[in-house]
């Protein structure tokens, strides 16, 4: 049997359970079963990135953004090919810094896109500006 992990459920937010040879396998939450992965980023706000961060134990690749930056939009269709491709080996999340000034404070976003990769709650690495898909892949595997 190989080692759980803890992975969030995106619709209900309970922890579950999974074993690693089973993440890619149609993974379901235990208690609303939601699929565990979709291959699409998830908006969070504070409280939702705070409990990804703190009981996740996959790396998250975050995309710290904003609906009027005109980089951060052109990224987006890169940041979804990501997610399509790396899940379930990362959780991919988005954080719109307009609505969540304090944790972007907190973490001193202070360029966006700015891109985050978190690992057992602590970030790893970061980079600020917008990448194709291709470009943000290969970062994001250096990390995973």
């Amino acid at each position: 049997m190989s080692k759980a992990v803890h992975v969030v459920c995106p619709e209900c937010e309970a922890v579950n359970r999974v074993p690693q040879d089973r993440l890619g396998g149609g993974a379901k939450c235990g208690k609303c079963h939601a699929p565990l992965f979709a291959g699409v980023p998830l908006a969070l706000d504070e409280q939702r990135f705070a409990h990804h961060i703190g009981r996740s134990d996959l790396p998250l690749v975050v995309d710290f953004w904003a609906p009027w930056c005109g980089p951060c939009r052109m990224m987006a269709p890169a940041f979804e090919e990501a997610a399509r491709l790396l899940e379930p080996q990362a959780r991919f999340l988005k954080v719109n810094t307009e609505e969540a000034r304090g944790l972007a404070t907190r973490l001193g976003i202070r360029s966006i896109p700015t891109l985050a990769v978190f690992r057992e709650g602590r970030e790893v690495t970061r980079t600020a500006g917008a990448m194709d898909a291709s470009s943000l892949v290969a970062w994001a595997r250096r990390y995973l």
